[in-house]
């Protein structure tokens, strides 16, 4: 796997929405009515991360839950990355 041009991140970014790349990874914060919920969301994205043998960084405060994804192997954001970034906005 290697990682995306910037021609070709600009044009996923695009298509996702909420999502922008911080820190040379692609970023986004959802938000959520509750705890319940962001923990839920956590908890459904964990089983495809887990499915999909690609997991990201996130971070969970109250209802917020913070994701940044880059594919460490390849040294970038890659489609693994993209992938999973257009599952979790399915789960909003």
């Amino acid at each position: 796997m290697t990682p995306l041009s910037l021609q070709q991140l600009e044009a996923e970014l695009q298509q996702l929405d909420g999502w922008t790349i911080e820190n040379s990874k692609l970023h986004r914060e959802f938000k959520f009515a509750s705890f319940v919920e962001a923990f839920g969301f956590m908890s459904s994205m964990a089983l495809l991360s887990e499915a999909n043998g690609h997991h990201p960084e996130w971070f969970n405060v109250y209802n917020r839950v913070t994701v940044d994804l880059t594919t460490h192997d390849a040294g970038g954001i890659t489609q693994k990355d993209i992938d999973w970034a257009k599952n979790a906005n399915k789960f909003i």
